[in-house]
């Protein structure tokens, strides 16, 4: 009997799930808007569950069919416990027995985790990651989060909050943080900053898109934006590549999709002030799965949570 799992990927906009066989291969996709149940958390809870029952019942299977649900959350997630301690952009989720809750609720398995930890796995396994032992996974968007896959494993930290690519400082003396610090690597390439920069250049309000469409017509302010950009994704960068010496970065998020305007300065930063041994070995590639990453990501996390049963 074929067996399946379902992936649900819960962003700020968009709740994305799926059903994935064995494989990899993705049967059946659905979507729903964050935003209408953003303000109580119970809500979205039954929403996930409702938009569960109906991708297995759509597929003519049954809860024995599934072998597990996998749940990516844009916060800090307590995996073992299967808690959710926090989710900075949707409010009320504080201390969220999130995996009890789903399990209760369904009567299949849950496991539950960061959404950028869930997108490294699915990248690791099934896209431009697959066949390396140690990358990280680095989105680029509204934040910058990281994922760390080190010697064949996810790596999570003593408290299940390794891999804030985003707050490593660049400036002892830099802006003010959301975390509580300044001087942070998203303080420079985080969204809002590329939109003020934006703004500051172009004199009017320019979406990261139109910036993308305006180099590609070789407008010399949008080029030099980006060559801009870039240098912060370098330096940001650096300190990674000494301390992990990763073979791969795979870099994902929206901001991803201007990748030939900014890579070749990124990877030319860090051959310049990295370590020899380690500038040497890495390699920088744009991420490929997009909006299937998370889904992947949490078969993954299914399997390998069941397999250390």
């Amino acid at each position: 009997m074929k067996k399946f799992t379902i992936g649900v990927d819960v962003g700020g906009t968009n709740i994305k799930l799926g059903i994935v066989d064995a494989a990899g291969n993705i049967l059946s996709q659905s979507r729903l808007s964050t935003e209408s149940f953003i303000a109580n958390k119970q809500h979205l809870i039954e929403a996930i569950v409702s938009a569960i029952r109906e991708l297995i019942q759509k597929n003519n299977l049954t809860k024995k069919d599934i072998t597990g649900i996998g749940i990516g959350l844009p916060g800090l997630i307590d995996y073992k416990g299967g808690m959710v301690i926090f989710l900075p952009n949707i409010p009320g989720w504080k201390n969220v027995p999130l995996k009890r809750i789903i399990e209760k609720k369904t009567g299949i398995k849950t496991f539950i985790d960061n959404d950028v930890n869930v997108i490294a796995l699915g990248e690791w396994n099934y896209g431009v990651g697959k066949g390396y032992e140690n990358l990280v996974y680095m989105t680029l968007g509204t934040g910058v989060g990281g994922g760390l896959i080190l010697n064949n494993k996810l790596y999570r930290g003593e408290g299940f909050a390794a891999g804030e690519i985003g707050h490593i400082p660049l400036n002892e003396k830099g802006p003010a943080c959301n975390c509580g610090s300044w001087g942070c690597f998203e303080r420079y390439v985080g969204n809002q900053t590329l939109l003020s920069n934006l703004k500051r250049i172009f004199k009017k309000d320019v979406r990261i898109p139109e910036a993308f469409e305006l180099a590609n017509r070789g407008d010399k302010k949008a080029l030099a934006f980006w060559q801009q950009t870039a240098t912060h994704i370098g330096n940001g960068l650096i300190g990674v590549v000494n301390l992990l010496n990763p073979r791969l970065i795979v870099i994902g998020g929206g901001v991803s999709n201007n990748y030939k305007f900014f890579h070749k300065t990124v990877e030319k930063i860090i051959k310049q002030r990295a370590m020899k041994v380690q500038a040497k070995m890495v390699k920088i590639i744009r991420a490929k799965l997009g909006d299937s990453a998370g889904i992947l990501g949490a078969q993954v996390l299914v399997n390998n949570a069941l397999r250390e049963r």
